[in-house]
């Protein structure tokens, strides 16, 4: 009785000791995975001198759309329109509620 109570003690420790022993393998050939990078920032000013490009008031454009850049972090393609590709430059508005970004 005994010698079955042994036999099932070391049994059971054999398979925890082998369990432990692979639940810690660490694979040293892949390098670690890198942190999650946020996204780039975007050149605003770059940005706002192709968009107001064509504007009459090119100064008084490159003011206000670089505003708007700033608290969005985004600007429509091209000279005019595209607002869709970023809505909060479409949302901003005057204290007279027009539009504030070109």
């Amino acid at each position: 009785m005994t010698v079955q109570k042994a036999f099932v003690a070391m049994l059971i420790a054999s398979f925890l000791l082998v369990h432990f022993a692979n639940a810690q393998k660490v694979d040293y050939s892949k390098p670690p995975a890198s942190a999650p990078q946020g996204p780039q920032p975007l050149d605003c000013i770059g940005a706002c001198k192709y968009r107001c490009s064509e504007s009459s008031r090119q100064n008084l454009c490159n003011r206000a759309c670089g505003s708007c850049c700033h608290r969005c972090h985004c600007v429509p393609p091209g000279t005019s329109g595209n607002y869709e590709s970023c809505p909060c430059y479409f949302n901003l508005t005057t204290h007279n509620t027009t539009r504030k970004c070109p």
